[in-house]
């Protein structure tokens, strides 16, 4: 047992780290896997829009590079994941949208399904994709936004 509590602080142990990424299988459901991406044919404008919402919406957690090195990021517990890992890269499209329509309880990520359309987390699904996976490429860094918000929530 830990000395000091439940504290966020720490860095989580190996059980912790295996409980977390648990918590993230058992919170979503078996047939999410299987949903299909209905808007894999991203245009430059979806992409663009879907990089904008990322970065205004999920960057301040994430990080507009998706590596989870912020201030909350990294002061999470657990922690968030990093969109580029091996385990988070895993995670089918079915799973993905699920996790950000639904969130996670126990972790920091919110539920986005009554905030945001089903097109714009099916976009941002798209966006969080390896790039690598599909063209064998490495994406560039993004570049610090300009602030512009063209898209709506649905409330």
């Amino acid at each position: 047992m830990r000395g000091h509590g439940f504290s966020a602080r720490e860095q989580p142990t190996w059980m912790e780290r295996i409980m977390a990424r648990n918590a993230r299988k058992i919170a979503t459901p078996a047939e999410a896997k299987n949903l299909r991406n209905p808007r894999q044919q991203q245009t430059t404008e979806m992409t663009a829009e879907a990089d904008e919402h990322f970065v205004e919406h999920c960057g301040i957690c994430h990080g507009i590079d998706g590596r989870g090195e912020t201030v909350i990021g990294r002061n999470l517990y657990p922690k968030v994941p990093d969109m580029g890992a091996a385990d988070t890269q895993q995670l089918s499209d079915g799973e993905v949208y699920y996790i950000i329509s639904n969130g996670v309880r126990l972790t920091g990520m919110p539920a986005w399904g009554a905030e945001d359309k089903p097109e714009a987390i099916w976009d941002l699904v798209s966006l969080a994709g390896d790039p690598e996976k599909e063209t064998g490429e490495t994406s560039s860094p993004k570049e610090e936004p300009k602030p512009k918000h063209t898209h709506t929530h649905t409330h």
